[in-house]
């Protein structure tokens, strides 16, 4: 018995994510290349339809698709076109159970946040001031990295969030959550500096950056001014806005160590997603104890 009828009911299934799901080509093509894979594995291992499939043979499908060099990330997807594959063959009565539902891929690694060291941070902000705009980019860059605010914050910000007196700044994030920051004196100053510089540009009377055509700073014009001051300052890293937003955050929790508080700051709904960044003050501790205990070189 040969492979022909997996084939066969997979240009059904194809068929039908085409026609009444409207699905894209592209998504019909990823669906193919996923499930073809799949095939082929079934053939190598002896299996010749789909009815033979049951949990242990997805296991070893999802074995053998490692073994061929797949990433956690590339296998979720392989898995993700079975389950759905085995749902609709369900729906049709060609299968009793989903035999896919009971096997999940390995997670993926958890990229730590890259962040900017805090002298590089200060080359970043030493920014030569000869027009308005590079004042206006100063200005963003310092609240940005004294709040640790989100780009879609900083660019929603109106001059009424602003309490410079108190040096503080009124921000919506997630969920439609308001939160009250202290930004500190150097964002107050630059801040102050734009103010009396913005009305050369006019425009939007609430925001409190504007584009060099009077109306309120998109995001995609602040990734591109911060790239291009990190590449004008000598950074060797790419800076943009999460960037300085991760910095924050580090370095607030290695002065501090008080997680809780930094949750508050960055407006992080759970402690976990705040975790992370336990990760890096580790890193930077575990560097340190490298670099500096005579003990720390084992082996040598």
């Amino acid at each position: 018995m040969t492979d022909a009828s997996m084939h066969d009911a997979v240009e059904r299934f194809l068929r039908y994510l085409g026609v009444e799901r409207q699905l894209s080509p592209i998504t019909l093509r990823n669906y193919r290349r996923q499930l073809d894979a799949i095939i082929q594995i079934a053939s190598d291992t002896g299996i010749s339809g789909w009815q033979q499939c049951d949990v242990a043979v997805v296991r070893n499908f999802a074995v053998r698709s490692r073994r061929k060099g797949l990433g956690p990330a590339s296998l979720a997807l392989r898995l993700s076109a079975l389950r759905s594959f085995f749902d609709w063959m369900v729906w049709q009565g060609e299968l009793n159970a989903n035999p896919a539902k009971a096997v999940s891929a390995p997670k993926a690694p958890r990229h730590l946040p890259k962040n900017i060291d805090v002298d590089d941070v200060n080359r970043l902000l030493d920014i030569d001031l000869n027009d308005p705009l590079a004042v206006r980019d100063r200005a963003m860059l310092e609240i940005m990295y004294g709040a640790g605010l989100r780009l879609s914050e900083l660019v929603n910000l109106d001059i009424k969030n602003l309490d410079l007196t108190t040096g503080e700044v009124w921000v919506i994030g997630k969920g439609s959550k308001e939160r009250r920051l202290p930004i500190g004196r150097s964002a107050v100053t630059w801040i102050e500096h734009w103010l009396d510089l913005r009305g050369l540009f006019g425009g939007d009377d609430d925001a409190l950056f504007l584009s060099k055509h009077g109306k309120r700073i998109s995001a995609r014009n602040v990734q591109k001014r911060f790239a291009e001051w990190g590449i004008k300052q000598g950074l060797n890293s790419h800076v943009h806005p999460h960037k300085l937003r991760h910095s924050f955050a580090t370095h607030m929790l290695e002065s501090s160590g008080d997680l809780r508080g930094v949750q508050e700051l960055l407006g992080h709904a759970n402690l976990a997603t705040t975790q992370i960044y336990t990760h890096l003050d580790f890193q930077h501790l575990a560097s340190v104890y490298d670099a500096a205990h005579p003990r720390a070189k084992r082996g040598k």
